[in-house]
């Protein structure tokens, strides 16, 4: 497995509410080539919790992406792409929109709130491991981040 450029694994948040959606996530990313901390947050306001640092979060590590559903308690994935996109310390985090909502109005939202990416889930695993795996390959490999 390979590493970030400057030798330390990836640090991804998922922002997920469906715990199997969670493990398929983990799975897939197992079977990659990026190492990886895969860190989990079950609705929107964690999510905003752990990208600012705050309370538990405190001390977690800024993610390299993150990878959003759009249905969530609390607070749905296009309220937390409008906050973090609006908020100078953290727009530059990328964000793939990873949701089972194939719908027209979703994509177009979340495009006009700056997501870098909208997948759909495929509804098979192997479907899903090719997704992560394209995920990991482009936004992990391939693309240049900016500085943290």
């Amino acid at each position: 497995m390979s590493e970030n450029e400057d030798g330390r694994p990836v640090e991804i948040l998922l922002a997920e509410d469906n715990p199997g959606d969670v493990r398929l996530t983990e799975k897939a990313l197992e079977k990659g080539k990026v190492l990886n901390n895969l860190h989990v947050v079950n609705d929107g306001v964690e999510a905003m919790h752990y990208l600012r640092q705050e309370g538990e979060y405190e001390s977690a590590p800024r993610p390299d992406l993150l990878l959003l559903d759009l249905n969530m308690p609390r607070m749905d994935g296009q309220e937390v792409l409008g906050e973090m996109k609006s908020d100078e310390d953290l727009r530059r985090i990328p964000v793939v929109v990873l949701t089972s909502s194939g719908a027209e109005e979703d994509i177009v939202e979340s495009y006009d709130l700056h997501a870098n990416a909208y997948l759909t889930k495929p509804v098979d695993f192997s479907g899903f491991v090719d997704i992560v795996g394209s995920i990991e390959e482009f936004w992990l490999r391939v693309v240049k981040q900016p500085p943290k």
